[in-house]
C-alpha cells in the first residue's frame, strides 16, 4: 500500500470502508476498498466471489477491480475511481432528471447487466449507491452477493441491506405522500425482488431486472416505487 495515499474516506459499509487515494507512482485517482475482517491466506483473497467474479468480467459499464493487495492480514481492492453514486445524485434533487438522461444511464445499466447474464452471473444487490456515475457514464459496482446462474440453489446467504436516508420529496408530488414523509424521518430502500427478501432458496438473473425497474421508476419520479408507510 506504500506506493497510495489515502485522501479521504468516500464511503462505509457492512464489510468495508472505501477511500478515495492517489497512485504516487502514476497520478492515478482510484478508489480503495479496506476490508473490516482479517485475511489471514492470499488463497483465502482470490476465492472471495467479489475478487472471481470481477476478474472474469470487462466490461465498459462494469468497474474495474485494477489490484488486489493483502498487507498485515488486511485485505484491499484497488478500483477505477468514479464521481459519486446514483443515491448522491438523488438525495437532494428536486427538479426531475431529462428522460434522455435517465435513458442513456438505464442503457449502459442494462448492457452490464446483459454482459453479466450471459457469462453466467448475476448481482443480487442492485441499488443506487451500487451504480458509480461520471460525466454521461455509469457503471455497475459492488459484486459481494454475485452469484453464478449455474450454482446450484439453495441460496442461503442472505445480508438484508439497510440504508437509513434521509427522504425528501419534490414538492409536485402527492400531497398526501408528501404530508406524511417529512424531511427530517427517515425510511429504509430497498430495491431487492419480492423472491429475495422472502428468502427464497431458488431464484436466477431475473431479480437483477426487477431491482433495475425499480430504480428506473425512481429516476424518473424521484420517489421509491414502493414508498413504504413505516419509518
Amino acid at each position: 500500500m506504500d506506493r497510495y495515499k489515502i485522501i479521504k474516506e468516500v464511503g462505509d459499509g457492512t464489510f468495508g470502508s472505501v477511500y478515495r487515494a492517489l497512485n504516487k507512482q502514476t497520478g492515478e485517482v482510484v478508489a480503495i476498498k479496506k476490508m473490516k475482517r482479517k485475511y489471514y491466506s492470499w488463497e483465502e483473497c482470490i476465492n472471495l466471489r467479489e475478487v472471481k467474479s470481477l476478474r472474469k468480467m470487462n466490461h465498459p459499464n462494469i468497474v474495474k477491480l485494477k489490484e488486489v493487495i493483502r498487507e498485515n492480514d488486511i485485505l484491499y481492492f484497488v478500483f477505477e475511481y468514479m464521481d459519486c453514486n446514483l443515491y448522491q445524485l438523488i438525495k437532494d434533487k428536486v427538479k426531475l432528471f431529462p428522460e434522455a438522461e435517465v435513458r442513456n444511464w438505464c442503457f449502459q445499466v442494462f448492457q452490464a447487466l446483459a454482459y453479466m447474464h450471459q457469462r453466467g452471473y448475476f448481482h443480487r444487490d442492485l441499488k443506487h449507491e451500487n451504480l458509480l456515475v461520471t460525466k454521461d457514464l455509469i457503471k455497475v459496482a459492488n459484486f459481494g452477493l454475485a452469484r453464478e446462474i449455474c450454482s446450484q440453489p439453495p441460496y442461503t446467504e442472505y445480508v438484508s441491506t439497510r440504508w437509513l436516508v434521509p427522504i425528501r420529496l419534490p414538492l409536485m408530488l402527492s400531497p398526501s405522500l408528501n404530508a406524511s414523509c417529512h424531511p427530517n424521518k427517515y425510511a429504509y430502500g430497498r430495491y431487492r425482488a419480492p423472491e429475495v427478501l422472502l428468502q427464497s432458496s431458488s431464484y436466477n438473473s431475473a431479480v437483477d431486472m426487477w431491482a433495475m425497474g425499480g430504480i428506473m421508476a425512481e429516476l424518473l419520479s424521484l420517489r421509491p416505487l414502493f414508498p413504504g408507510s413505516r419509518y
